[in-house]
């Protein structure tokens, strides 16, 4: 009887021990992963990506919504968020320009294409992720942003930044006149063309 019972107590312990279903895996291979799943999973969805992309367009429509004399109502966060980012890449423009024209001693042509290149990459990424927040695919949207890129480097960034540095202008202040001109006709490119919403 002792050893019925015994061998009864075990089929019944093993028992519990076996899934019920495909989705119910026995308790100890649950405590087995779950400080895996802990330590890895959890984490990753606790700190999403979203989240600073969305407090950075929050914080963009906090301010335009408070803007006076009616302000907040022309200006769009876009255009916020696009000079924030944009007036960041313009200084690491000017920068890398500075250093590669007094520092290297190249020409304002080479120096000015290689840090617009630089800049441009980044505030494209940068545009996408935080600002217009888009999830089309890259591939078009880098072809169209190629095209108005050439167009601005060789109308504003290239061609006035060349002209007024000949005509005896501080190159440093012609990329900056250059960059106000830019900047208008960046933003309507990116926000109508590059990602416009489709």
């Amino acid at each position: 009887m002792r050893t019925g019972e015994q061998a009864n107590r075990r089929t019944g312990e093993q028992a519990k021990r076996l899934p019920t279903s495909a989705g119910n895996w026995p308790t100890d291979h649950t405590a087995d992963t779950w400080s895996w799943d802990r330590s890895h999973v959890q984490p990753e969805l606790r700190t999403g990506k979203s989240r600073p992309v969305d407090r950075f367009h929050k914080a963009c429509e906090a301010v335009v919504d408070r803007l006076p004399f009616g302000l907040g109502k022309i200006i769009a966060p876009t255009f916020l968020g696009f000079c924030l980012i944009n007036g960041l890449t313009f200084g690491i423009d000017l920068t890398l320009l500075t250093g590669l024209r007094s520092g290297l001693g190249a020409p304002v042509p080479v120096a000015v294409t290689i840090a617009y290149a630089c800049a441009f990459a980044l505030s494209y990424l940068l545009n996408r992720t935080f600002n217009f927040q888009s999830h089309a695919p890259a591939g078009p949207q880098v072809a169209i942003y190629v095209v108005v890129v050439i167009v601005n480097y060789l109308v504003f960034i290239l061609g006035v930044s060349t002209a007024l540095s000949a005509l005896g202008m501080q190159y440093q202040l012609s990329r900056i006149v250059a960059g106000t001109c830019e900047a208008v006709y960046m933003y309507c490119a990116m926000r109508w063309l590059v990602f416009r919403a489709r």
